[in-house]
């Protein structure tokens, strides 16, 4: 209650005797009996949760990472990751007709491809494969991935590979792909697959940027496979696709620079290729180079002979036609043969020098010696 004007102070309570007295003994055992059942709960400090929820996020994401992991070393198990033989040799294994995933498995484990069969047959049903695979004789090398070794299957044998070298034709190419593929790609199909520009631009972009009129010069020279059931457009395009990526690794900014586009960039290096050794074609390239700055025709004998077809002689240099350098202002209408990559480099790259002329013979020993001047006067003392 209110404590009045009037009233009386409270006293203050002491509950128990602040001197020890028999009663107040009595008093202290009783209280404790007495409290000793109170549910003291509600009044007892409230523990933070943090340390509870804490513990709870980190055995969420401890079960999360151990799912990935499982997750992941199943799928290595299925396609075989975890069972492909540690070795950088390669086996030939011959997969008889009607093998079947467990059969060409226990082939695989034998030629020392594979550790378990079972493994192959996992990876083969996982794909979806088992009736895509193809009989013949497949050389594998070793550390191949089960699932690369499926795809390898289901491509079938390879029954050729096609070299296309530095410094060929298209036609070149397509007589090498009819006699590679023992005639299942004829150099009449080829030459119609790498006819049809507008498909080939529509799927690669540099090309159409190009805007080319023939694929010379862009089927980049390595050595390609051939299974039974490569077509001639497979090929064509795996040829442009490998000359697209090494090309767009390439700085073209000098060219760009002088003027020259991505297209002119393989017209001249199709000529530094014919024109140069290993040693000699960034300063064959700056001959060039020099030549057009100075509006002076190229005079490469290399583009008569793309059209002649043999080592040209004074009357075929004497002749005009649109790849006579002798006659044209500047770069042929396309490349003349399959620029290297150095030569591609080289026409990106060249060295700097003030030479306008060269020329290349065998010495009394048969090396090839290259001389460079600076005028035609020197050039022809050179050349005596």
């Amino acid at each position: 209650r209110r404590r009045g004007r009037n009233c009386m102070p409270f006293r203050k309570n002491t509950t128990y005797s602040k001197h020890s007295t028999h009663a107040s003994r009595s008093a202290h055992a009783r209280g404790e009996r007495l409290f000793r059942n109170y549910d003291t709960t509600a009044i007892q400090p409230k523990q933070s949760k943090a340390p509870v929820v804490v513990t709870v996020v980190v055995l969420i994401i401890l079960v999360v990472v151990l799912a990935v992991f499982a997750v992941s070393g199943l799928r290595s198990a299925v396609l075989g990751e975890v069972d492909v033989i540690d070795s950088s040799q390669t086996a030939t294994v011959v997969v008889p007709e009607g093998a079947g995933a467990q059969a060409i498995g226990k082939l695989l484990v034998e030629a020392h491809v594979v550790k378990s069969a079972g493994a192959f047959a996992d990876a083969v049903r996982s794909m979806n494969a088992a009736s895509s695979l193809k009989p013949g004789t497949y050389v594998i090398a070793g550390q191949t991935p089960i699932s690369d070794i499926v795809a390898q299957l289901q491509r079938g044998p390879v029954v050729g590979k096609v070299l296309v070298r530095e410094g060929v034709t298209l036609s070149q190419i397509a007589d090498a792909v009819q006699e590679s593929s023992k005639g299942s790609i004829s150099a009449k199909d080829f030459l119609a697959a790498a006819g049809n520009i507008p498909r080939i631009a529509s799927k690669f972009p540099l090309i159409n940027d190009m805007k080319v009129q023939s694929l010379e010069g862009l089927l980049f020279p390595k050595t390609y496979p051939v299974t039974p059931d490569t077509t001639a457009e497979q090929l064509v395009d795996s040829m442009v696709k490998q000359f697209v990526d090494e090309f767009t690794t390439l700085n073209i900014t000098l060219p760009r620079q002088r003027g020259l586009s991505a297209y002119d960039v393989v017209k001249l290096a199709s000529i530094i290729e014919k024109e140069s050794d290993e040693k000699h074609r960034p300063t064959v390239a700056s001959v060039f180079y020099n030549r057009l700055a100075k509006h002076m025709k190229l005079q490469s004998d290399a583009t008569v002979a793309y059209v002649v077809g043999h080592n040209p002689t004074p009357q075929d240099v004497k002749t005009p036609n649109p790849y006579n350098t002798y006659f044209i202002d500047g770069l042929t209408p396309t490349p003349i043969c399959a620029p290297s990559l150095a030569s591609l480099q080289a026409a990106c790259e060249p060295e700097a020098t003030p030479f306008l002329f060269f020329y290349f013979a065998k010495d009394a020993q048969g090396v090839m010696q290259y001389h460079f001047s600076e005028t035609y006067e020197q050039h022809q003392k050179t050349y005596r």
